[in-house]
């Protein structure tokens, strides 16, 4: 068994959504489970581009104080989140 059936609604999920504009509509929609769908699948691009804007706020040399400020959370939990992942990828390459 590969996938548990929680894991391959997800990926179903993201596939049947595409573009931005349907998730946002999907996501108002009154049948839960298109809304729900639309929200994980949100939830998910949110994170991508999170994780992409830090990484270009790095490169643009802004410190984590910065980062966390912008987003409104605390340094240690910026760097915490963001750092970790950077070495981690070290790693592996």
């Amino acid at each position: 068994m590969l996938t548990t059936g929680l894991g391959q609604c997800k990926l179903t999920a993201m596939e049947e959504t595409t573009s931005t504009p349907q998730l946002a509509s999907d996501a108002g929609s009154r049948d839960p489970a298109v809304g729900l769908r639309a929200v994980a699948s949100l939830r998910l691009l949110l994170e991508d581009l999170q994780e992409l804007q830090v990484r270009n706020a790095r490169a643009n040399g802004w410190s984590w104080q910065e980062i966390a400020c912008a987003l409104g959370v605390s340094k240690q939990a910026v760097h915490k989140r963001y750092a970790e992942a950077r070495r981690l990828l070290r790693k592996r390459g």
